[in-house]
């Protein structure tokens, strides 16, 4: 019984110190005391971080999209600035389709450099299509976190105690099976927490840059050229016509005389 009532205690005290319950009564006295004294471990952890100073945790991201003349002299920009900045392309994609050629590169850099890395990874580059940087604040969501896991791992230590001084292979059962239990509680905040942690630490930059391509067949830019030759042909013709105008007219008139000449010789013969 006194192991059932300790692990009773133990794991509403979990609760309290995950949710903020009140303490429940009615327990055996030394159960009671238990309870009491691991529901002041998630009192006194949540203290000290009330008391400590508190530094934002903050996650930064971004996406880039712009128009480039060159494929490749942006890309070993962007890859320069990688290096630089001691950063890792996450993905690297290109895309071809008709009319336009682009590729896009996922970046993750220290958070301390995003500012640095976005303006030399686009150096050169006065226009964005598109421009989209983002900062959340996950400072509340981290103390969370952080005060979950360090009473999970204090209730853990009060478990193993417990097991030391478990006198039954019935009671030990029972404290190795919440145990287990806890062990999985700790681990998956243990994952959340490192997941934050990296988002802080590690911001991503989204960069997709493109090229405008022609379209056009080989036959569709024979023809277009073929007629737009044409019509600066026509163009010079009458240009010619304009620049030898004195010639014309002289002939106009000299092949008029001549035509008159004829039909009165007709008409008199």
């Amino acid at each position: 019984m006194y192991i059932k009532s300790i692990l009773l205690a133990a794991s509403i005290a979990l609760f309290m110190g995950c949710n903020g319950g009140n303490s429940s009564e009615g327990y055996a006295s030394e159960a009671a005391m238990d309870k009491v004294a691991i529901h002041n471990v998630a009192e006194t952890s949540q203290a000290e971080t009330t008391t400590s100073v508190i530094e934002r945790k903050l996650i930064k991201d971004g996406r880039v999209e712009f128009e480039t003349d060159n494929l490749e002299t942006t890309r070993n920009t962007i890859y320069e600035a990688i290096k630089t900045y001691k950063a890792y392309v996450a993905s690297d994609q290109a895309y071809n389709y008709p009319g336009r050629m682009s590729q896009t590169i996922s970046v993750r850099m220290p958070a301390e450099h995003f500012d640095t890395f976005l303006a030399d990874a686009t150096t050169g580059v006065t226009k964005f299509d598109s421009k989209d940087i983002n900062i959340r604040d996950v400072t509340e969501e981290f103390l969370d976190v952080e005060a979950r896991l360090k009473t999970k791992k204090e209730l853990e230590a009060r478990y193993l105690e417990l097991l030391k001084k478990a006198q039954n292979v019935k009671d030990i059962l029972e404290i190795e099976r919440e145990l287990g239990q806890l062990r999985s509680d700790i681990e998956s905040v243990e994952g959340r927490l490192k997941y934050l942690e990296n988002q802080v630490a590690m911001s991503t930059l989204n960069i997709t840059f493109y090229k405008t391509v022609d379209t056009e067949t080989e036959f569709g830019k024979k023809f277009q050229n073929g007629f737009k030759n044409g019509w600066e042909n026509l163009i010079w013709f009458f240009v010619g016509l304009v620049n030898l105008w004195p010639f014309i007219l002289f002939g106009l008139i000299a092949v008029t005389i001549i035509l008159v000449m004829r039909k009165r010789k007709k008409n008199r013969g």
